[in-house]
C-alpha cells in the first residue's frame, strides 16, 4: 500500500500527485503517440473522434461538473466554432493556424456575452435558456445562407499548417496527432485552471453561491467567465469536428447533439477530466460497437442485419439510467474504486464509498 506524505502546501496544487503517477501518465502518453502503428486505419479514426468528444466534454465539464451551471445547449458553440473557423478560412482568407483559435475564441466571446443575462438563472430555468438558444442557433444558420450556406452546409477544407496539408482520409496519422495536441493543450488548460483562483471560485459557486458571495467571490462575474472557458474549448472542438465530417450542415448541431453531450459527461463522471475521456468512450464507440455486435449475430446466430431505428439512442438511454441507479459517480466512480481496491489491499473496505446524507446550511437558506 503506498501512502503519500504531504510535506509543503504546494502538494495540493501540483499537476501530478507523485512520480508514480507521473509515470503512469509517460506511458499513457507515449503509448497514444505510438498509436497510428499500433491500429488500422479505422480504429484510429474512432480514437480521433473520442479525442473531438472528449475536449467537448472537457469544455462542458467546466460548465456544468466544475462550476455546477446546467447547460443544454453547447451544441450552439460547436457549430459556432466549425463555422467560424470554415468562413475564417474560405472568406476572409486567414490561414488555418489564425483561423483555428480565433474560432475558439469567438465561441467564448459569444458564451460569455449570452450568458450576462443569464447568469440569475438556476437549474430548470437556466437548462430551459441554453436549450432554447441552441434552437435559435440552428435557425440562424439557416437565415444566413449567403454566410453559412444555409442546409447546403458548407465544406472544410484541409488543415494547413506551416505548409504541410492534413487530410483526414489522406493522411489519418497527421491528423490524429494534431487533434491529440489539441487534446493535450486542453487538459492542461483544465488543470491549471483547477488549481488557480478561478478555479477555486467555480468550486465555491457550485457548491454554495451563498456561501461564495460571503467569501467575496463575485457570482455573475465568475458564472460569465466559467460560460466564456466552456464555449472556448467547446468552440475548438467545433473546429476540429468541421474537418473531420468534411462536409457539415446545421442538422449535425441539432438539440439532440447538445443533450447527448451533457448525459456524456454524467455517464463518465460530472467533475473530473476523465469523467469526459470516459464518456466520450461511450458517446463515440457506441455505434460501432452497436453495428459489430449486429454483423456478428448475423454471421453466428442468423438474425437480420437491418438496422433498427432509435437503437443507438435507446442503449445509451439504457446505460444512462443504469448508471443513475447503480453509480452516480459514473465510468470514474467505477475507476476510482478499482483503483482504491488495490491500493489499500487488503485493507479495502466496501463501505468507503457510501455516499455521506449531509448538506450545507446555506444551500436550505435559497
Amino acid at each position: 500500500m503506498r501512502v503519500q506524505f504531504k510535506t509543503s502546501y504546494d502538494t495540493d496544487i501540483r499537476l501530478f500527485k507523485d512520480r508514480y503517477q507521473l509515470a503512469w501518465y509517460a506511458v499513457l502518453g507515449a503509448t497514444l503517440i505510438a498509436l497510428p502503428w499500433l491500429i488500422d486505419v479505422f480504429m484510429l479514426g474512432e480514437i480521433t473522434n473520442v479525442l473531438i468528444f472528449a475536449i467537448a466534454g472537457m469544455g462542458l465539464m467546466i460548465l456544468v461538473g466544475q462550476t455546477g451551471q446546467a447547460s443544454l445547449g453547447h451544441a450552439a458553440f460547436l457549430a459556432v466554432g466549425c463555422y467560424a473557423n470554415v468562413i475564417l478560412q474560405q472568406r476572409a482568407g486567414l490561414p488555418f493556424v489564425v483561423a483555428f483559435p480565433l474560432a475558439g475564441l469567438i465561441s467564448g466571446v459569444l458564451g460569455a456575452l449570452i450568458a450576462l443575462p443569464m447568469v440569475r438563472l438556476h437549474g430548470i430555468y437556466l437548462a430551459i435558456a441554453t436549450l432554447a438558444m441552441s434552437v435559435i442557433t440552428e435557425d440562424i444558420i439557416i437565415i444566413a445562407e449567403p454566410l453559412t450556406g444555409g442546409v447546403g452546409g458548407l465544406f472544410a477544407p484541409d488543415i494547413s499548417l506551416f505548409g504541410y496539408v492534413i487530410n483526414r482520409y489522406g493522411d489519418p496519422a497527421a491528423f490524429y496527432w494534431f487533434t491529440l495536441a489539441v487534446t493535450l493543450f486542453c487538459v492542461w488548460i483544465y488543470r491549471n485552471l483547477l488549481r488557480s483562483p478561478l478555479g477555486r471560485a467555480f468550486a465555491a459557486v457550485r457548491d454554495s453561491e451563498v456561501s461564495a458571495q460571503a467569501m467575496g467571490v463575485n457570482v455573475p462575474k465568475t458564472k460569465a467567465i466559467a460560460f466564456g472557458v466552456s464555449t472556448f474549448i467547446t468552440g475548438l472542438s467545433g473546429a476540429i469536428l468541421g474537418h473531420y465530417i468534411g462536409v457539415f450542415t446545421p442538422e449535425a448541431f441539432n438539440v439532440l447533439v447538445s443533450i447527448q453531450l451533457l448525459l456524456m459527461i454524467v455517464v463518465g463522471g460530472l467533475g473530473t477530466i476523465h469523467g469526459a475521456f470516459f464518456g466520450a468512450l461511450v458517446i463515440a464507440l457506441l455505434p460501432t460497437g452497436i453495428g459489430m455486435a449486429r454483423d456478428w449475430l448475423a454471421a453466428n446466430v442468423g438474425l437480420t442485419t437491418t438496422a433498427i431505428p432509435g437503437l443507438e439512442t435507446a442503449t445509451f438511454g439504457v446505460i444512462l439510467i443504469a448508471f443513475m441507479l447503480f453509480e452516480p459517480m459514473g465510468l470514474y466512480g467505477i475507476w476510482a474504486k478499482m483503483r482504491t481496491y488495490f491500493e489499500l489491499f487488503p485493507f479495502y473496505r466496501q463501505g468507503m464509498f457510501v455516499r455521506q446524507k449531509s448538506y450545507l446550511k446555506t444551500e436550505r437558506m435559497r
